[in-house]
């Protein structure tokens, strides 16, 4: 088994260019140690057990890692995953309300080229209870998943409007999901872009430049509304929140008035 997709897999993709069909997934926070200075600096686990099974043509998730799916007697559901020589276990129901965080937006340009959809308002509150213990299992869903997300480039749209403030990941959110992402997806990120940009996530991404590459921040774009982000992306398959296009609708008003 291989992190990345098989090439036999890529040129059936390209023939039939279906929208890939993945898990929505989410990131998570905790505290975790290490300089991380520079693309090159960091060591980040390249050996992701993930599995792919074909239905017409169509690549999906299956079990992951030598475990897989598979409940524990009580009625949850666990995800077993290999992340570097670890194994980590997933608890799917715990997550379960969050998957709408990041979605497949279908591809932009040339050839397998994803658009990843991270969707903020769809976030735990950070006041909700067992909400560490939520946070962790999401990032390491998001760990294992983010290949079968991603064949060649690929760029992330942020949906910041509509995200209260206890909702929006804090700076030791930004590092972790940072250290773990395989170095190969860091390099292919060809942009960031954040929509509805708040003062405090702008602050945030200004606080973690120590630890972020300056070839990362340069990625980073700034768009106010969803119609600016339409002449950069795509939209067909953008899956946008309800309360992001109000936020959208009002912030427009605001302008014209």
């Amino acid at each position: 088994t291989g992190s990345a997709l098989t090439a036999d897999h890529v040129d059936s993709v390209r023939q039939k260019r279906r929208t890939l069909i993945a898990p929505d997934i989410n990131l998570s926070l905790d505290k975790s140690e290490g300089s991380l200075l520079s693309d090159d600096f960091l060591e980040t686990p390249d050996d992701l057990d993930i599995n792919l099974e074909w239905e017409d043509d169509t690549p999906v998730a299956s079990a992951k890692g030598p475990g897989g799916d598979g409940g524990d007697g009580t009625g949850r559901l666990w995800r077993t995953v290999i992340i570097g020589d670890q194994e980590h276990r997933i608890d799917m129901q715990v997550i379960r309300p969050y998957l709408r965080v990041v979605t497949h937006g279908g591809y932009y340009g040339e050839g397998l080229n994803a658009i990843i959809v991270f969707a903020a308002c769809y976030l735990p509150d950070s006041g909700c209870a067992d909400y560490n213990y939520i946070m962790e299992n999401l990032f390491l869903y998001v760990i294992s998943s983010l290949e079968l997300l991603v064949a060649e480039d690929y760029m992330i749209i942020y949906l910041n409007g509509a995200t209260p403030r206890r909702r929006m990941p804090g700076i030791s959110w930004l590092k972790r999901c940072y250290q773990m992402i395989e170095r190969r997806l860091r390099k292919n990120l060809k942009c960031l872009i954040i929509a509805h940009p708040s003062w405090f996530i702008r602050t945030v991404l200004a606080i973690s430049r120590p630890f972020i590459s300056v070839k990362f921040m340069d990625k980073i774009r700034y768009v106010q509304s969803l119609e600016e982000l339409a002449l950069i992306v795509p939209m067909e398959h953008v899956q946008i929140p309800k309360c992001v296009l109000l936020k959208n609708h009002f912030f427009l008003n605001e302008r014209v008035y």
